[in-house]
C-alpha cells in the first residue's frame, strides 16, 4: 500500500486518504454515494455505444477529451454506487496528461478499503471502467 501511494497522482492520493480515514464500510459506501450526487450530468448525446463500458452489469458511460494536454473525463451510470466509483475515478484522473494516467495501476482501490465491500461484479465493473479510462487516455495521446 505505501508503495502505491507515492506513485499516485495527487488528487487520487487525496481521495484514497479520505477513504482510509473511514473505518466503517457503510460510511465508505455513503462517501461513494456522496461523490455520485456531485457528479456532473452526462448529456444523453454522449450515451452512445463507443462510450459504454463493456463488462459492467450497470449502464456506464465515459467520455474523454484532451484540453491543453490534459484529459477531461465525464461519465455516468444508472447505478448510484457505480456512479460513485465513476466519480471517484474522474476526480482522481481528471486534469492529468495521458502519460500519467497510463502509469496508474488500479490497485489503489485496495488502499481505499472499498474492494472488501464491493461485490465481485462491482469490483469487475470498477476495473472495466478504469481500463476504459486508460484506453481513452491512450487514444487521446496517440491522436495528438
Amino acid at each position: 500500500m505505501a508503495g502505491t501511494s507515492s506513485t499516485l497522482p495527487l488528487a487520487l492520493e487525496q481521495i484514497v486518504q479520505r477513504f482510509q480515514r473511514v473505518a466503517d464500510p457503510k460510511q465508505r459506501y455513503e462517501q461513494l454515494l456522496s461523490l455520485a450526487k456531485r457528479l456532473e450530468e452526462l448529456p444523453d448525446a454522449d450515451k452512445v455505444p463507443e462510450n459504454k463500458v463493456s463488462g459492467c452489469v450497470s449502464q456506464v458511460y465515459i467520455t474523454a477529451e484532451l484540453i491543453d494536454g490534459k484529459v477531461q473525463y465525464h461519465g455516468d451510470s444508472d447505478s448510484q454506487l457505480v456512479k460513485g466509483l465513476v466519480a471517484l475515478l474522474i476526480r482522481g484522473l481528471n486534469d492529468l496528461p495521458p502519460e500519467q494516467i497510463l502509469q496508474v495501476t488500479p490497485d489503489f482501490i485496495q488502499a481505499t478499503g472499498l474492494n472488501v465491500s464491493l461485490t465481485p461484479s462491482r469490483a469487475n465493473g470498477f476495473y472495466n471502467i478504469f481500463r476504459m479510462m486508460q484506453q481513452k487516455a491512450f487514444q487521446l495521446q496517440t491522436n495528438v
